[in-house]
């Protein structure tokens, strides 16, 4: 059977990366974490993209967000590296941008790959209508239409977001294609899991539609901005222990120690056994 093996780019303030390297390994994944610059230094010792299946823009605040967030890690990662992302994309394997590696994927253009266009950039990720970093836990909506490799079989999760500019924003024409087109995978909802219309702190930055995060028209690049490797433990939940007792009291334990996180990281992984293995 062929090995999913996932890239964590990593460096210049990214600090997720750990996280989400674990996070792959549990779901089966041969995840490495690599520093971007090793990545694109042009010699026979660097690791090669094309051996790889999953690329990971993870979460942090690359080069501090100066000139605004992803915008510098874009730059880089087109300049060095656009061709060899591109055939990354052509050859149907996977990416995930997360938070700051979200914010990235809009700036480079591979989101929202309307009309399998990846280097048009049509969507902002921009500052949170509070003006503030919001740290929090906040609950998600998950479109069982979208084509997203990663949400398959999900409705519903909790995750934390940490950004300070995470609202999505675009022309109402490019919203409406996003929605007509099943890409908005995840919005921010109520504790019904209906979306929250807006309402904060429900909403926690403005975004448009209640937009958490994307995929484009294939559903094999996903970015997301609340933090999916930052949910790899049930302990990670501020609820954790009332749901513990809630269940005691009903003489259960929890079922497993593994955080709803995971499920995205997982979904990944299953896709690429599945496709890889019929001879990709």
């Amino acid at each position: 059977m062929t090995p999913a093996k996932a890239l964590v780019l990593t460096g210049y303030g990214l600090n997720c990366d750990y996280e989400t390297d674990y996070s792959l390994k549990r779901a089966g994944a041969e995840s490495v974490r690599v520093h971007i610059n090793e990545f694109i230094m042009a010699t026979a010792a660097r690791p090669k993209l094309e051996d790889y299946h999953i690329l990971v823009f993870g979460g942090g605040f690359s080069w501090g967000d100066d000139h605004g967030a992803g915008v510098l890690f874009a730059t880089k990662l087109r300049f060095n590296m656009g061709d060899q992302i591109g055939r990354f994309i052509a050859d149907g394997k996977l990416i995930i941008g997360i938070c700051n590696g979200f914010q990235s994927l809009v700036n480079l253009g591979l989101l929202p790959g309307f009309g399998g266009a990846h280097n048009e950039r049509r969507i902002a990720l921009t500052y949170n209508d509070s003006g503030n970093f919001i740290n929090a836990w906040v609950r998600l909506k998950i479109n069982p239409d979208s084509p997203c490799v990663f949400t398959k079989g999900m409705t519903h999760i909790d995750l934390p977001v940490r950004h300070g500019e995470g609202k999505l924003y675009a022309s109402q024409s490019d919203i409406m294609e996003l929605v007509e087109n099943n890409q908005v995978v995840m919005q921010y909802a109520d504790e019904e899991g209906q979306p929250a219309r807006g309402r904060w702190p429900l909403n926690p930055n403005g975004s448009l539609e209640d937009i958490a995060g994307v995929c484009d028209p294939t559903g094999r690049i996903f970015g997301l901005m609340p933090h999916p490797e930052a949910f790899n433990h049930v302990t990670n939940h501020p609820d954790w222990t009332r749901k513990k007792e809630a269940l005691l009291r009903q003489g259960k334990t929890l079922p497993n120690e593994e955080g709803e996180g995971i499920k995205v990281f997982r979904n990944a992984v299953e896709f690429i056994r599945k496709e890889w293995n019929k001879g990709r």
